[in-house]
């Protein structure tokens, strides 16, 4: 008797600690019928994450989940901009209440637009950080002719949730034979914000000189819209179309100075390889009054990491197009190289 009543006392514990365990645990209802029982441990609007100890973590799509209850308290904010924080129970097909210190609200499951846990930080907090570049390249060689090339690069990136401000200069001067073969710098700074989805606007400013070209002052600002093409986490194709204003100023008195508005184009290429990156990038500037007359850029490295170090190595070249440059001066300057980048933020 005494041992049928001790497994019997067993049994019952056994059945109540089941009991507790799967109480202490969120459950996820979905369409089909479905019963999903783990740890929900984000909704973003699209999809309910739940971690689960016999899957790992899966992602539901949210319009498929009709009940929800969490054991713990979530900060739950609605689609129209609601704040509450409170424990999640079923309250009827697609319906939910979340119930808190502050007070309960009955909602349905679609109108969740974001949770975190208590103590984590609001997933919407615009957190802006600054990523710094800089780089540079020194050539040299001697013999039958002497040439010495150094050129130097910064950018400074302030990023946020949907913006990103790019503050950039680079200097590049070449001699061979104690002449110069390039002598040119610039300055800019380029703000896109992406305003919805896929698509965003933008603004830009750069300047410079180029005294081989006989360009005293250079200025190109122009302002418009963006449209990515592709935008995956490892890959960014967008593409710009605006307005612009172009300016150069030459050396040379019989070389006509270019005062012109036009237009703006603009394609940015990012892919995120493994062993490195790719990027491509492209402008066309033609001038309203004569778009035989325009000048277009482009640029294109692969940039690898050097070890487990802040140093990347990158490998490129860039065109620059003028198709009215000055008097004796060649329409197109292809430039190769080969550049130690240190990243730091």
């Amino acid at each position: 008797m005494t041992t049928t009543r001790t497994l019997s006392t067993l049994a019952v514990t056994l059945l109540a600690a089941f009991a507790a365990s799967w109480t202490s645990a969120d459950v996820v209802e979905t369409r089909n019928g479905a019963r999903l029982v783990g740890t929900v441990t984000k909704i973003d609007g699209s999809s309910v994450v739940l971690d689960t100890d016999y899957a790992g973590e899966i992602k539901i799509k949210q319009s498929e989940v009709v009940n929800l209850t969490t054991d713990n308290p979530l900060f739950v904010r609605l689609a129209a901009g609601t704040v509450i924080e409170g424990r999640v129970a079923p309250a009827g097909p697609g319906q939910i209440t979340v119930s808190g210190n502050a007070g309960s609200i009955t909602t349905s499951v679609d109108q969740v637009a974001m949770t975190w846990g208590p103590g984590e930080r609001d997933p919407a907090t615009v957190i802006r950080t600054w990523a710094y570049e800089a780089a540079v390249d020194i050539t040299g060689k001697n013999g039958n002719s002497e040439q010495l090339g150094t050129a130097f690069g910064f950018r400074a990136t302030l990023k946020g949730a949907t913006d990103t401000l790019q503050f950039y200069t680079a200097y590049n001067r070449q001699e061979t034979d104690d002449v110069k073969s390039s002598d040119q710098f610039k300055a800019g700074v380029d703000y896109a914000n992406n305003f919805s989805g896929r698509y965003s606007w933008y603004l830009r400013n750069e300047g410079g000189f180029d005294r081989v070209k006989g360009i005293e002052l250079y200025n190109v600002a122009a302002a418009g819209f963006g449209y990515d093409v592709i935008k995956k986490d490892n890959q960014t194709l967008t593409t710009r179309a605006g307005l612009s204003f172009r300016y150069e100023g030459y050396q040379n008195p019989l070389t006509e100075n270019v005062k012109s508005a036009g237009l703006d184009f603009g394609l940015v290429h990012r892919l995120q390889l493994r062993n490195g990156v790719l990027n491509n990038s492209l402008s066309y500037v033609p001038a309203f009054d004569d778009f035989g007359n325009y000048r277009a850029q482009h640029d294109s490295f692969f940039e690898m990491p050097i070890s487990a170090s802040l140093w990347k190595l990158r490998i490129g070249l860039s065109n620059d197009y003028n198709s009215q440059p000055g008097v004796g001066i060649e329409k197109m300057d292809t430039t190769y190289y080969t550049r130690l980048v240190l990243n730091w933020d």
